[in-house]
């Protein structure tokens, strides 16, 4: 019987595949990481080769451990990395350069010349997003002028372009389906959120052809089905997300007022808004938390360039730890009378300063720092980094955010970095008894569709607390930390300039 669900979770640094019973509880799952490309500063790219055959690899071990046919499966859930942007030919399906990452700089230029000539507030009307290098439709814009001929091609219909979910789509289904969901539409700066469209002056802005871009669907909906000889059967694809939005369904965050932060490479705090889109006055994106039935729900979103990723520098740029576990050992180790402060723009400030021209810096050097003071500061930082979010967000919807985050991804493993997260922002700190909630929101998605999973109100429900971090802080010493960390944020910003 076709009981179980299937989760693709296709992120920066790696592919995972994690198979689900029709209670989401996950028998099996694999992973595995590819090649980061950085072929300039502030550039990222992947091979878009090296994605598919991630994802493919992955989807068959878990099959094969789990001892599951993929005619055992009712539906496939997809969530991806956002705003990571594709080109490929339709007839050959070969793409036309490397995936531009979300995190990639190099289309700064794009954006200053679009808010010179005073287009940034239509962008915001329409997009509820800023002008930032960070999404798809500049990348987007970037190939269309360096790749020789591709626009006049793309006018012709001859390419396409996607995010990664679309990408995948298209190649699970053999070249059938080119189509994405609502929520990693509404990261491409090219989408009107209120009308749920792909907007055509935003696009002749880009001087983007609208020839290119994929079929919007609802994040339950009916992608196609994969094909058989991929996996041995074919399997429906019915649930579509952008990584940040799966985890807010994976935490069950259906009610206005919920508020998720996953702690990934980057760090994404989204407070769910309901029906209704609330504009920013703190430089918060206004995003599309899902789609279901046709009907948006909105939120507010933060997002933190640099989170695990400063965890990946201390073991692959300064060779202090050897394993992203052996972070937490190391800080807590750290010297107490040193204030080291660590802003890791290492690819730009992201929410709410926006400034893609910073870098990473350290402030309170001594002759005694060394790889504990380090860690402690690189830990810190994504507290500081969450509150700065917070504040803006309760500013920008006073009196509607939850009183508690709830928290996922890889650093939420880490009890220190929980327990500081709590104390910095004076408030409690969940974290769940499934921590892959990206993959699980997938895979709840997919099972909705599938008639497997129950109504979000019933799925809420069942959300279970694996443990609260509560703040033991005074007040005072939080404040006065925090005040340190954006004296340094303000040095940094201006080092940038």
């Amino acid at each position: 019987m076709t009981r179980h669900i299937l989760a693709i979770d296709q992120g920066t640094t790696s592919s995972r595949a994690i198979l689900f019973d029709q209670t989401l509880r996950p028998i099996a799952s694999a992973q595995q990481e590819f090649a980061q490309h950085f072929p300039a500063s502030g550039w990222v790219e992947h091979d878009p080769g090296d994605l598919w055959s991630s994802v493919v690899q992955t989807v068959r071990q878990t099959l094969d451990r789990a001892g599951i046919g993929a005619a055992q499966v009712a539906g496939l859930g997809i969530t991806n990395q956002r705003e990571t942007t594709l080109l490929w030919d339709r007839a050959t399906g070969q793409p036309l350069h490397r995936a531009i990452v979300w995190q990639d700089r190099r289309s700064a230029g794009i954006c200053d010349d679009l808010r010179a000539g005073g287009h940034e507030a239509l962008i915001a009307a329409r997009t509820g997003l800023l002008l930032d290098p960070y999404f798809s439709g500049t990348k987007l814009k970037w190939l269309l002028d360096h790749i020789p001929d591709a626009r006049a091609r793309a006018a012709r219909g001859e390419l396409a372009f996607g995010t990664v979910d679309s990408w995948l789509i298209w190649n699970l289904t053999g070249g059938k389906v080119h189509a994405t969901d609502a929520t990693n539409a509404a990261r491409t700066l090219i989408f009107d959120i209120s009308r749920n469209a792909w907007d055509a002056e935003i696009c002749a802005l880009l001087d983007i052809p609208m020839a290119l871009l994929p079929q919007v669907r609802d994040s339950a909906d009916e992608f196609g089905v994969t094909e058989p000889d991929l996996f041995g059967a074919a399997i429906p694809i019915r649930g579509v997300a952008g990584d940040q939005q799966a985890a807010t369904v994976g935490q069950a965050c259906f009610r206005p007022g919920m508020m998720k932060s996953t702690y990934g490479t980057g760090c994404f705090a989204l407070l769910n808004t309901g029906a209704a889109r609330v504009a920013s006055s703190n430089r918060l994106l206004t995003t599309v938390a899902y789609r279901l039935n046709g009907q948006s729900t909105y939120a507010l979103e933060g997002s933190i360039f640099v989170a695990g990723a400063v965890v990946q520098w201390l073991r692959d740029g300064l060779g202090v730890i050897d394993n992203a576990g052996g972070t937490q050992a190391l800080a807590e180790s750290a010297d107490p009378a040193q204030a080291l402060v660590m802003v890791p723009a290492f690819t730009g400030l992201g929410a709410p300063y926006w400034r893609p021209d910073c870098r990473g810096a350290i402030y309170g050097l001594t002759r005694n720092s060394g790889p504990a003071e380090f860690a402690r500061a690189a830990l810190e930082s994504v507290g500081h980094q969450t509150r700065d979010l917070l504040e803006a967000m309760q500013a920008d919807w006073p009196g509607g955010a939850a009183t508690a985050l709830r928290v996922d991804g890889g650093m939420a493993r880490s009890d220190w970095t929980m327990q500081y997260l709590a104390d910095i922002l004076g408030a409690p700190v969940d974290r769940p008894q499934v921590n892959e909630t990206t993959a699980l929101g997938a895979a709840y998605l997919a099972g909705l569709q599938a008639g497997l999973c129950p109504d979000p109100d019933t799925f809420a429900r069942e959300w279970a607390l694996e443990r609260r971090f509560d703040p033991a802080m005074p007040a005072a010493t939080r404040d006065s930390r925090h005040a340190r960390w954006q004296r340094a944020v303000q040095a940094t910003m201006l080092m940038g300039g």
